[in-house]
């Protein structure tokens, strides 16, 4: 099984919705992780659009690097964001495929409750589209 980690600065967006969507349409290809740099806690917005498409991350959490360094190796680490492909760690990348998808972040967007919620919809679709042409290609960045 391939074996992919998703990283992104905080761990609570882009790298989340990732994670979900791979585990989705590669399940049986695919052994998926995601992780921050900087981890903090879950955006109450990421989970509220993965909800709408069906998806349940309740028992989700924000992860750092430091639960998987050193214990497990990876084929993938796909970069989600610019400050998480600048500073990924080079213990990372000696082994994994390093590819990079740069995301806007939609935590950064300010606007009305609406608003905000486009602009994470916008994100979520583009990376379920991402995730899900990598799938039928996994060899193409």
């Amino acid at each position: 099984m391939t074996r992919v980690l998703f990283l992104c600065t905080g761990n609570s967006c882009r790298s989340q919705m990732a994670e979900a969507f791979l585990c989705a349409y590669g399940s049986a290809q695919f052994e998926v992780f995601s992780a921050g740099l900087a981890p903090g806690v879950i955006n109450p917005y990421t989970y509220r659009v993965m909800a709408e498409l069906g998806f349940d991350l309740a028992g989700h959490r924000s992860k750092g690097l430091d639960e998987y360094q050193g214990k497990m190796e990876f084929d993938y680490v796909i970069t989600v964001c610019d400050d998480a492909d600048r500073n990924c760690p080079l213990y990372l990348s000696r082994t994994a495929q390093r590819l990079h998808w740069p995301f806007e972040d939609p935590a950064a967007f300010t606007g009305s409750d609406e608003e905000t919620l486009a602009k994470f919809r916008q994100v979520r679709d583009a990376i379920a589209d991402r995730v899900r042409q990598w799938t039928e290609n996994p060899g193409v960045s």
